[in-house]
């Protein structure tokens, strides 16, 4: 563990920075696009511009850092995410900031892919899940303090964008002057859908609703806080709670799906998410009220929690059960696939909750997540029904958080082993390579020497 922070800590710090840009930003966005008058519409296809970012940048970056290299592409891509929040604070524009959001979603996928590529150069076999473990530790919890920063000043002002821009940049800085060189880039595959369909239909239809779950989740929550009339640092208790409460499942819920038929987690699991998110709806009553009128809100804290716990591990329990009817050999290629699908569900996530808020009122929020959890479940008991466990003794659970590129997805241990680096080897390549610069900078000074004698 110590010598993979001593390896890997600059790239550790720079993530966790922009982390806590990206948990500020999403927060911050949200609350203003209330107190600016979006509609909730609006402000729901706003929002999804992150996710079709991200999925045009998946599919583009790896030739972009395949042609320029990773230094370069995450120095320009950072700066271009510190940059556009800047944009933000100077037009306030619904279908403006839907533009600015795809570059951030560009920007981040791209973040994303160049830091897990180089965590999978820096981990050899043996300590591939303490990176995994490390990553996802600070991802969500730099994230989860991000939200606190909301507090900073009122999201009218622009300063709050500022701050965001800030931190961004500062990101740069422990990253670009690493001494480590930059990985050989490695461009991963995905699987077809129709072959990940055929290898596990209940994994690739959950991955798409639960994209579609959790693109509204962490962009629209905010908006929901904010317009049941909670104060700046309960919409922050909120986004937090969510955000840690995640993380911390991930174990135990983890745990006990490699104990039992793993299908029968994610149904009892997402059941559980549209049971929470239901009495969210019944303890919410009158807590938009003005203080003193307002209904406690400790229930609705309680029941968020319960939900998140239930809820978050779920990408990592649908990755984990399609890896157990597939071969070792396939698990990077499955992921990336579900990635992609889980992709095409997030783009349409923030946009239809909205709709929902907009039919029902705010609490169309949780009928939202209420709908969608139900249907993961319901198409689960049906395939259970049609379709026995298989008992892959190469398949565990591994925590990965949702943003998790292919690249990220190779540090699961249970993947295919990540060839060793041999210094040795290494050093001869170098010196075989100043021998060689060395022999043509003479064979140069041969030909000029020569040429002047001619003359």
């Amino acid at each position: 563990m110590n010598k993979v922070l001593k390896n890997s800590w600059a790239l550790f710090l720079g993530m966790g920075c922009l982390m806590m840009a990206y948990g500020f930003q999403g927060s911050l966005l949200g609350v203003r696009a209330v107190q600016e008058d979006f509609s909730l519409t609006a402000t729901g296809f706003m929002m999804s511009g992150y996710f079709v970012g991200y999925f045009i940048g998946a599919a583009t970056i790896p030739n972009i850092i395949s042609r320029v290299g990773h230094i370069r592409v995450f120095a320009a891509f950072a700066s271009l995410a510190s940059l556009v929040i800047l944009i933000h604070s100077i037009f306030i524009n619904p279908f403006v900031w839907f533009l600015l959001r795809v570059l951030t979603g560009i920007s981040m996928v791209c973040i994303y892919t160049v830091a897990e590529s180089w965590l999978n150069d820096r981990s050899s076999n043996k300590n591939r899940g303490s990176v995994l473990s490390i990553y996802m530790v600070i991802l969500y919890g730099a994230m989860g303090i991000g939200m606190f920063l909301l507090n900073f000043s009122s999201p009218q002002n622009f300063q709050p964008f500022i701050l965001v821009s800030v931190i961004t940049s500062a990101a740069l800085i422990p990253i670009l002057l690493t001494k480590k060189k930059p990985p050989t880039f490695k461009r991963i595959k995905a699987m077809t859908l129709n072959d990940l369909y055929e290898a596990s239909p209940f994994g690739m239809v959950s991955s798409f609703f639960y994209g579609t779950i959790q693109a509204a989740l962490f962009t629209l929550l905010a908006v929901y806080a904010t317009s049941m009339n909670f104060t700046i640092l309960e919409i922050s208790i909120v986004t937090f709670l969510l955000a840690i409460s995640g993380a911390i499942s991930q174990f135990p819920v983890g745990k006990i799906s490699d104990l039992y038929d793993r299908r029968l987690v994610i149904v009892v699991s997402t059941f559980g998410a549209a049971l929470f998110a239901l009495l969210a709806i019944l303890v919410s009553r009158q807590m938009y009220l003005p203080d003193g009128l307002a209904t406690s809100k400790t229930w609705f804290y309680i029941f968020l929690i319960l939900f998140s716990f239930c809820s978050l591990p779920m990408f990592s329990l649908i990755l984990a059960h399609t890896n157990d009817y597939i071969p070792k050999e396939k698990f990077v290629a499955a992921g990336a696939g579900l990635q992609f699908v889980f992709g095409l569900g997030a783009m349409s996530g923030p946009f239809l909750c909205s709709i929902f808020m907009d039919l029902v009122g705010s609490n169309g929020f949780f009928i939202f997540l209420f709908f969608f959890h139900s249907v993961i479940g319901l198409f689960g008991i049906y395939r259970m029904r049609i379709r026995r466990t298989v008992d892959n003794p190469d398949s565990q659970f591994v925590a990965m958080p949702q943003t998790i590129t292919p690249a990220g997805i190779e540090l699961n241990p249970q993947t295919e082993p990540i060839q060793e680096p041999n210094p040795l080897t290494e050093s001869i390549e170098e010196k075989e390579t100043a021998q060689i610069n060395d022999s043509s900078e003479n064979n140069d000074k041969l030909n000029q020497i020569l040429d002047e004698n001619k003359n």
